[in-house]
């Protein structure tokens, strides 16, 4: 169930995608600076900058180092297993960007245990919240859930409570 074979797929997006993440709060230093190097393909810089934030719990930072700095296959830095903890770091606290790279993470069984349920769930979330394409997302996922197991994910979804730590 891949929803995203690589992030080479996410490239035309990613200009837009950082210059949103960089704008949706107020912009720091160590942001600007991952952002202009990851748009010059420098991810080693980027990681650096990066780094300093996420473990601050930004969520900006953890969706950019999880999705295009470790969970990037073509990156030298490519670790999955650093990659998708950030990305459900920032999904539970309610980044909605990192929701769908993150359900597609369970469904592939990525840094995670393998789980068609927790993928579905967090479509769910995703598509309540409106993010865009969780819809196409949430379809993929449902024709790979049994119908039994879909009811029981849409109530887990509808039931998430975001953390505020």
């Amino acid at each position: 169930m891949p929803f995203v074979r690589s992030v080479r797929a996410l490239l035309p997006l990613a200009g837009a995608a950082l210059l949103l993440a960089a704008a949706a709060q107020p912009a720091t230093a160590g942001m600007e600076e991952a952002v202009k190097a990851l748009q010059a393909g420098d991810p080693v810089a980027a990681e650096k900058e990066l780094q300093v934030l996420a473990k601050e719990r930004d969520p900006r930072a953890q969706f950019l180092l999880g999705l295009y700095i470790y969970g990037n296959a073509e990156s030298k830095l490519f670790d999955i297993s650093k990659a998708t903890p950030l990305l459900l770091d920032a999904s539970e606290r309610g980044y909605l960007p990192a929701m769908i790279p993150l359900a597609g993470a369970y469904a592939e069984g990525k840094g995670v245990p393998k789980s068609l349920f927790e993928a579905y769930k967090w479509c769910a979330i995703a598509d309540r919240w409106n993010v865009p394409n969780a819809n196409l997302a949430l379809e993929q996922a449902a024709r790979e859930l049994p119908a039994a197991e879909i009811e029981k994910a849409k109530a887990a979804a509808l039931a998430y409570q975001f953390k505020t730590k």
